[in-house]
């Protein structure tokens, strides 16, 4: 792991996480990160500890899913001096689109990148706020085999270790900043 990544005071990170009891449904414990977002110093030391991880990996792209992929990806981009590209809702990119539908616990989503978003074997992170169960993720992943990148890594600022999202992707180097065991 990158040096700079070990100078990352991850206990002082998660303190600034907010936890939010029974949102949005009885039983549930938000981990909401605007709090962390909000603290110019938290904020750099989050964004530092995801550029010095990918920084030797010669990344072409960052992918941010939307939405709060778009609050981390376009700060490590620039980091990594590499491109962006928005992964979006539906009907909400304007030229031709890869599209890919996915099942969630109540429903299906749809994800959608731009047809040339991603040039054949361009290297990209995949960049969102939080792992979960990995559904939306494994959308994406989907979106990127289409178009023909090569996947560098999964990034993440959160992730929920008791959801096992992380088994979905064995394939992949898989990066989470803050863990929680529940």
């Amino acid at each position: 792991m990158p040096e700079k990544h070990k100078q990352i005071n991850v206990d002082a990170l998660k303190a600034l996480v907010r936890t939010v009891p029974d949102f949005p449904k009885p039983g549930i414990l938000f981990y909401d990160i605007t709090t962390l977002l909000r603290d110019k110093t938290g904020f750099a030391q989050l964004i530092d500890a995801l550029a010095a991880y990918y920084i030797e990996r010669k990344i072409d792209l960052v992918l941010g899913i939307e939405a709060r992929g778009f609050i981390f990806g376009p700060a490590l981009a620039y980091r990594l001096n590499a491109g962006f590209v928005p992964v979006r809702k539906p009907r909400k990119l304007p030229a031709q689109v890869a599209r890919v539908t996915y099942d969630l616990e109540y429903g299906t989503d749809t994800l959608e990148i731009h047809l040339d978003a991603i040039t054949p074997g361009q290297r990209v992170v995949l960049v969102d706020d939080l792992l979960a169960t990995g559904g939306t993720m494994q959308a994406t992943v989907q979106l990127v085999k289409q178009l023909g990148g090569e996947i560098a890594g999964l990034a993440f600022a959160v992730e929920l270790d008791f959801l096992k999202g992380r088994d979905r992707f064995p394939e992949y180097d898989v990066f989470s900043l803050l863990h929680y065991d529940e």
